[in-house]
């Protein structure tokens, strides 16, 4: 037989509506929620998907950012290349109407002022900042003006004009993650889209017997290209050509001294690296390494090859001693390589903008499934919550009705 206390009647009732009301609270923060599983134990299969789906989703969301960010960049600096090419539009223009030899010297000294002013307005063009305040072609410095005017007199000139335009940016390495393991080149450096000719550097240092006398290093536009001692110029010539840097070296057959061309119209860096070998400066290409960026040449190498500013100026200057052969041949010409160099560089910004529209659309894509996927693990089915709901009220009501009516009266019933 079993005992039945005064108590356990209360505490029964007790228990059962408490269980309800617990119900009832996971019901309703699972609807506050939006999502079924508030607790690893609620469902720890699907616990454990979802924190995986999270992450996933949480570095798409940061990838479909990145690649906002760099789809603004490169449309702001497709933009400044299209105001670049209409000022370089106007400067032909210019060339090819004062090499008809209709215009007197006077008329010509016009044209100059005027080409001077295109001249001023392509330095502002490659000086801008971006809405991000930073320098657009300043490659890695980003917050260095990357081109310096030198101002002088000129020949023909009636005041002060531009003499130089020089080059203080870095090349251009920024890259942003756009995908797992998936990089796009974010900038373009100013000495790549404002030069017009392949340049060129002659060594003429006689190099026949030359070796390396100790390991090291040195750097042609950032690559860097590892020497060994005993390495002969043949031996280098090799190991320039094999790297990734955009030149091409070879030996001068008058001079047997390094020659280094660039394959593409581009200002070449190159400096020794710090502690070891300085096979620059013993071949006879430089001076010792970049102080902001200066030009090191050494000062017994030839280097060929101008700026878009270098054949602007040119150009004026023609205009101003009234040479229209030149204007016509070289002066055009000159004009032709630069307009054609940053039609180039456009087209180059134009695939990387294709590029990352289509990483855009992939990323969004993702986004969705993931998403979706992370909805069927965690996602509330609303319907069945509401019906879940009222069932359990319902038997909260019951219980508490019942309790009413089953409990003993005690001493505070009768309070009044």
């Amino acid at each position: 037989m079993n005992r039945v206390s005064t108590n356990m009647p209360v505490n029964d009732m007790l228990y059962y509506l408490n269980k309800e009301e617990g119900k009832l609270y996971n019901i309703d923060k699972n609807i506050a929620t939006k999502s079924k599983i508030n607790r690893l134990r609620d469902d720890p299969v699907a616990a454990s998907h979802a924190v995986r789906y999270d992450s996933y989703l949480a570095r798409l969301n940061r990838f479909e950012e990145n690649t906002q960010y760099a789809m603004n960049h490169l449309n702001h600096t497709h933009d400044l290349l299209t105001s670049t090419v209409d000022i370089m539009q106007r400067v032909r223009q210019l060339a090819v109407e004062s090499a008809n030899g209709i215009y007197s010297p006077d008329d010509l000294r016009i044209m100059a002022m005027e080409m001077n002013e295109l001249l001023k307005e392509l330095v502002a063009t490659s000086n801008i900042v971006g809405p991000d305040t930073k320098q657009v072609f300043a490659g890695d410095k980003i917050f260095t003006e990357p081109f310096r005017i030198v101002e002088g007199r000129v020949d023909g000139g009636d005041e002060t004009l531009i003499t130089r335009v020089e080059y203080r940016g870095t090349g251009a390495n920024r890259r942003i993650e756009i995908g797992d393991n998936m990089f796009l080149e974010m900038d373009i450096g100013g000495d790549e889209v404002f030069w017009a000719e392949r340049m060129k550097i002659f060594s003429s240092v006689d190099a026949t017997d030359y070796r390396v006398t100790e390991p090291g290093a040195f750097f042609i536009d950032g690559v860097e290209i590892q020497v060994s001692a005993g390495d002969t110029l043949p031996a280098i010539v090799a190991k320039i050509n094999d790297s990734a840097a955009p030149v091409k070296a070879y030996i001068d057959i008058t001079t047997r001294g390094l020659v280094i061309e660039g394959t593409t119209a581009h200002l070449i860096r190159a400096e020794d690296k710090v502690g070891g070998a300085t096979v620059l400066r013993d071949l006879g290409i430089i001076n010792g390494n970049m102080i902001n960026n200066a030009p090191n040449w050494a000062d017994s190498a030839r280097v060929s090859g101008g700026s878009l500013f270098d054949m602007v100026i040119r150009l004026r200057d023609a205009m101003l001693r009234g040479d229209q052969d030149f204007i016509g041949s070289q002066g055009i010409g000159g004009i032709d390589l630069a307009l054609s160099n940053v039609l180039y560089r456009q087209a180059d910004i134009s695939a990387r903008k294709e590029r990352a529209e289509f990483a855009m659309l992939r990323t969004n894509r993702q986004i969705l499934n993931v998403t979706e996927m992370l909805q069927r693990e965690i996602g509330l089915d609303f319907s069945t919550a509401a019906m879940e709901l009222k069932m359990a009220t319902n038997a909260h009501q019951a219980i508490l009705q019942t309790a009413a009516r089953t409990l003993p009266a005690s001493l505070l019933n009768f309070l009044r």
